[in-house]
Formats: structure tokens, sequence, C-alpha cells
């Protein structure tokens, strides 16, 4: 059943990998995820959003990349965190890697190319959503440096923002919407 789109932005949530099913995630979708995210608004046109797909086997070397950047930078052990994260990657469909490329110019503030890429995101999560697949974006760990990873370029004024998992995953559950603040809580009206 179709969802109007105050229905879609109130029962979309993050469906974190342990949810997933392993399933495949048809390129024509990938593609309609990333269409949305192109519509986003941004100050001056500069588009600031970048997107680096990894499926197969690019996710499996993905977490073999985090695990070897983790040890260099740390110079710790490979930890029980990382080796969930790549029992993750087995079970996620696609990877996006978010980066945020700055004008050149840098004719506008950078919290609004931030913010951009951040609505960028959001289209997707809504179009993802609507599709019925999960996903959730997760913070960049700071150990890891992306412009190494032998799968992707990484351009001078790009900047990683982090990841975007999606999955495939039973959502015959019902959503209970959760407990938000009263909008007089968080708005001022003046006139």
């Amino acid at each position: 059943m179709k969802k109007n789109l105050e229905q879609l932005i109130q029962t979309r949530r993050s469906v974190f990998p342990s949810q997933y099913t392993g399933g495949e995630i048809p390129h024509d979708d990938v593609l309609k995820i990333l269409e949305s995210a192109r519509w986003a608004p941004n100050h001056k046109k500069t588009e600031p959003w970048r997107y680096k797909v990894l499926k197969g086997n690019a996710l499996s070397d993905l977490g073999i990349f985090m695990g070897e950047q983790f040890i260099t930078t740390t110079g710790a052990p490979l930890s029980i965190k990382l080796k969930k994260l790549q029992e993750k990657l087995a079970i996620t469909s696609v990877m996006l890697l978010i980066f945020k490329h700055r004008d050149e110019k840098e004719s506008i503030p950078e919290w609004e190319e931030i913010a951009a890429v951040s609505m960028s995101v959001q289209n997707m999560w809504l179009t993802t959503h609507d599709m019925g697949y999960g996903c959730y974006w997760s913070s960049p760990k700071d150990f890891v440096n992306m412009s190494e990873f032998q799968h992707i370029s990484v351009g001078d004024r790009e900047e990683f923002l982090g990841f975007f998992y999606l999955g495939t995953y039973d959502n015959e559950a019902t959503v209970i919407l959760p407990e938000r603040k009263n909008i007089a809580d968080f708005t001022e009206f003046a006139g």
C-alpha cells in the first residue's frame, strides 16, 4: 500500500543491518534512490553531494579495509566491534558512501553544503522506505581514511560524511509512532 507523504515521513525509521535479510536490491531501484537524492534543495545549485556505490565484493573489501585501517591507525588488535561491522556488511545489499564536495568558489558557507547533502540523504531515506527497503546513515569512523580505499576515487574537495546502508528486510511489522514533542514545545509564533 502506497503511503501518502505525511505517513511516509512519520513511519520512516532506521533499519539496521542486523535486521537485513541479505536479499538483492535491483540496480534500477538503486538508481531510483539516487535519482531522488539529486532533487534536494541546495543554495546556488552547488549540488555538493557525491555518492560512491558499493555492492558485492566491494562491500566485503570495505570490511577488510576498515579492519586494516583500524589496526594501522590505532595500533590495537582488531576489535569485536569491527568484526561485527564486517558481519553487517555481509548482509548489507548496497552501501552508499556519502561525501560532500566543497564548492570551488566557496560561494556559500560550508554548513549550507553539509545541510544540502543531509537533505539529499533524507530524500534517499524516504524513497528507500517508500520502496520497502531498509536503510540507515552511520557516522564516519575517525580511524578510516576513505581516500585510501581501492574501489573508489576521492576528489581533493570531497569530505567523507558517512555510510548509508541499504538492505532488504521483513517490513511486515506494524510501526508504532514514537512520542514526539508537541509543535508548541519547539516553535514560537509572532504576529
